[in-house]
């Protein structure tokens, strides 16, 4: 679990510069950033230099004053302010300056910068070197005590936007960041961030051996050029793998990524996550604790939806369980999975930090990726401020000491999944006591109420009722029933049961609705965990 708020010198032999160093193109001229010396680059040389290091055992890097770096704590960083004047592509074609995050306590792992540009049909690879001077800081900032050249701690693309003036401005208004080991996110559609995505994800919740968190030691930036795509390579190291990535963004209605990774292990992996997602579920209206909060609901992502390789859709609601959980979703050839913000009513919140506007997030393969699982990890918290919710594709293969893997995929930051499903969406799950009014309630017994809109729902003719079809490995269902609510919404149904549980352990409850034989809703799986 994360707390949110402490979230090579280039590959390649040197080659002089008077044989490859380019014309200074115009977004360099302008800004007052510092170069290194040109040194060659390619994705398949990064790739070659990254496969050769995992080969050796892995160093972390130390060589910062640590006692500084513990000084610039988060008061400290609040004080420090990249200056938008030496934004890297300030001037450039396609318009996505770039910013820079200054190291401290809680990023003290230096990563390089480099930009790339062309030259008699080879590329070249400049370090941007470290300076104070790109920084607004108070004059006693510790942050001035630091070497030179000591490195950045992650980056972000700015966009223009409307500025209260009127006028189009780009220095406050950011769409992507990399900031943390191999963490980075998007705005989406809503523009409000939200949950974070990673390079990838190393022995989440594994029972002897600690999380490991690979960072991204380098990144390379290709100059945009125009339109809406920029491109952006990067070089991962951790005690466990080495990595070699590409990025192809792209600034849309949300924010589009296109992600390859070429992996490396160094050693075995207990359990290797590809495309991981995390994300914040304190509580909602399913559950929660009586006056625990002021607020109705507090949450980046309210569930994981699954595209199965089947073509199955399933709606899997998050859960603050009170111990770690790992739920496994076996699959072959999975169409895609997301953690996914339904709830879009601003009084579901009532919080001026707008959890109706954080985004949703979709995984969609490119490739093949066989067998394997989608893997939830729910952690406890009591606390908005931690990451609590991991989302992963765990490969069934084991992941060995000196194997490799190619993954290709694409993640969508928006409003909603990017392949939304043509039957009827759970949109609410509520949990409370089971049994009648007025009457005893029996021991053990648990009321599921769970809404569903849309789809074929809407165009059931009157007078027909939808059959709520559920199943449990062990317990019992009883007063089960499905109703229209009275809302006047076309659509808009739930199903009533009550759940008794047989046998004091965790349990996993499906539910869809259907007509006859024709189904009506995507899957609704709830894991229940026994008081």
């Amino acid at each position: 679990m994360i707390d949110r708020r402490s979230l090579l010198a280039g590959t390649g032999a040197a080659i002089a510069a008077s044989i490859l160093q380019p014309a200074s193109p115009a977004w360099a001229a302008a800004s007052a950033l510092k170069f290194g010396r040109p040194t060659s680059f390619s994705f398949e040389e990064l790739t070659q230099e990254m496969q050769r290091t995992a080969t050796r055992p892995f160093v972390a890097d130390h060589s910062l004053p640590q006692a500084v770096l513990e000084r610039i704590d988060y008061d400290a960083l609040g004080r420090i302010h990249f200056r938008p004047d030496d934004a890297l592509f300030r001037d450039g074609p396609g318009q996505f300056p770039v910013t820079f995050f200054h190291l401290g306590k809680f990023s003290r792992t230096p990563v390089r910068m480099y930009v790339l540009a062309s030259a008699a049909d080879r590329s070249v690879a400049r370090e941007i070197l470290y300076d104070p001077r790109y920084f607004n800081m108070p004059a006693d900032s510790p942050a001035r005590e630091l070497p030179a050249n000591a490195g950045f701690a992650g980056f972000r693309f700015q966009e223009s936007r409307l500025a209260s003036s009127g006028k189009p401005d780009w220095r406050t208004n950011d769409w992507a960041a990399f900031l943390g080991a191999s963490y980075f996110r998007a705005i989406g559609e809503l523009y409000q961030y939200g949950l974070s995505a990673r390079g990838i994800a190393i022995d989440v919740a594994t029972a002897d051996r600690p999380e490991e968190f690979p960072s991204f030691t380098r990144f390379y930036f290709v100059p945009p050029a125009e339109g809406d795509a920029v491109t952006v390579y990067a070089a991962l190291e951790g005690p466990s793998l080495t990595g070699a990535y590409r990025f192809a963004l792209q600034r849309q209605k949300g924010v589009l990524m296109e992600i390859e990774a070429r992996l490396f292990l160094r050693r075995d992996v207990q359990r290797l996550g590809v495309a991981p997602l995390t994300s914040m579920y304190w509580f909602s209206e399913t559950a929660k604790p009586t006056a625990i909060d002021w607020r109705p609901e507090v949450h980046d992502s309210d569930g994981l939806a699954l595209w199965t390789g089947t073509g199955e859709h399933i709606w899997r609601p998050l859960n603050c369980p009170a111990h770690a959980a790992v739920s496994a979703f076996i699959d072959s050839k999975p169409r895609g999975f997301g953690l996914l913000q339904r709830d879009r009513v601003f009084d579901h919140y009532l919080d001026g930090v707008r959890y109706d506007r954080r985004p949703s997030l979709w995984v969609e393969p490119l490739d093949d990726w066989g067998e394997g699982s989608v893997q939830l990890v729910e952690f406890a918290t009591d606390d908005e401020t931690h990451d609590n919710i991991v989302a992963m594709w765990v490969p069934k293969a084991a992941a060995r000491a000196g194997a490799s893997l190619r993954m290709r995929y694409r993640l969508y930051w928006n409003a909603d999944e990017p392949h939304p499903t043509k039957l009827a969406r759970c949109v609410a799950t509520r949990l409370g006591r089971g049994g009648e009014p007025g009457q005893a309630h029996p021991q053990n017994s648990h009321r599921f109420v769970v809404e569903f809109l849309g789809g074929p729902l809407a165009r059931l003719p009157s007078g027909t009722r939808p059959q709520a079809v559920l199943h449990a490995a062990s317990g019992n269902f009883v007063n089960v029933l499905t109703e229209a609510l009275p809302d006047n919404i076309p659509g808009h149904w739930r199903a009533q049961f009550d759940f008794k549980p047989t046998a004091e352990q965790t349990v996993d409850i499906r539910l869809f609705l259907q007509d006859g034989s024709e189904t009506l809703s995507e899957t609704w799986l709830y894991q229940f965990h026994p008081v």
